[in-house]
């Protein structure tokens, strides 16, 4: 299995987030995709047996999720954060289901705080785009959040390329009839304060948005070019020798 980590400034973290990933699986590839780091995270990764692709400007993390997806080898992925230090107990029932033949798509079941007066609208988008594909028991799940894992055939059918945009590659993965579960819930926004601390200043909700909508939009297409899709006609193969029939 391959677990793929974008880091930028972690070092106090990352060390403890590789430990924790080297123990799910006797058989692990560590890729730490390092953009813009100038603290000496890179380096750390390194001393704990990471594969390190390092970039000098911030490319964010789902671009360095999609540049580590490309050079993985495992035939699991499995997608984590480096300043979230999950156990291995936690991590490892998103590799299982999928090394089990269960799943195609294991995704965290952490739709977000919802019994609020006021729900997020991040977590309202990611409601309706689960109820647009049919999907309504995914709630408010997604592969904007870690930890996720999927299978490398999974992969092949979403496209690398897609992880650039998580919410459509869920769609993509959801529309493929992919088989997505929901294995285990990791509260990652009680996990991770500091990163909360951080978006109040820097406020991402815009941009993830932005992302359903670009997902919606493909979803929206998919389904106009079916509805165009011309209709042939039913033959029973006499004219061309197929269609079922013996020789």
């Amino acid at each position: 299995m391959s677990v793929i980590i974008p880091v930028m400034n972690e070092r106090r973290t990352i060390a403890a987030v590789l430990k924790q990933a080297a123990r799910i699986h006797p058989h692990t590839e560590l890729i730490v995709v390092a953009n813009g780091s100038t603290d000496g995270s890179a380096e750390a990764a390194e001393r704990c047996g990471a594969k390190v692709i390092r970039y000098l400007s911030p490319l964010g993390h789902d671009v360095g999720r999609a540049i580590g997806a490309r050079a993985a080898q495992g035939e699991i992925l499995l997608f984590l954060d480096g300043d979230m230090v999950l156990s291995a107990v936690k991590l490892r029932p998103f590799v299982d289901v999928i090394a089990r033949g269960r799943a195609d798509v294991a995704l965290n079941d952490y739709s977000g705080p919802v019994h609020t007066s006021r729900v997020h609208p991040v977590v309202l988008a990611k409601h309706a785009l689960n109820e647009m594909l049919g999907r309504p028991d995914l709630k408010g799940t997604s592969l904007t959040a870690v930890p996720h894992a999927m299978s490398r055939g999974a992969l092949s059918v979403i496209g690398s390329e897609s992880l650039l945009v998580p919410p459509l590659a869920h769609a993509k993965a959801a529309a493929a009839g992919l088989r997505i579960v929901l294995p285990i819930r990791v509260d990652v926004g009680r996990c991770n304060r500091p990163r909360r601390e951080r978006e109040r200043s820097r406020p991402l909700h815009r941009l993830i948005i932005g992302d359903h909508l670009e997902a919606i939009a493909w979803l929206s297409r998919q389904a106009a070019s079916d509805k165009e899709a011309p209709v042939l006609p039913e033959s029973d193969g006499a004219e061309t020798g197929h269609g079922g029939g013996t020789e």
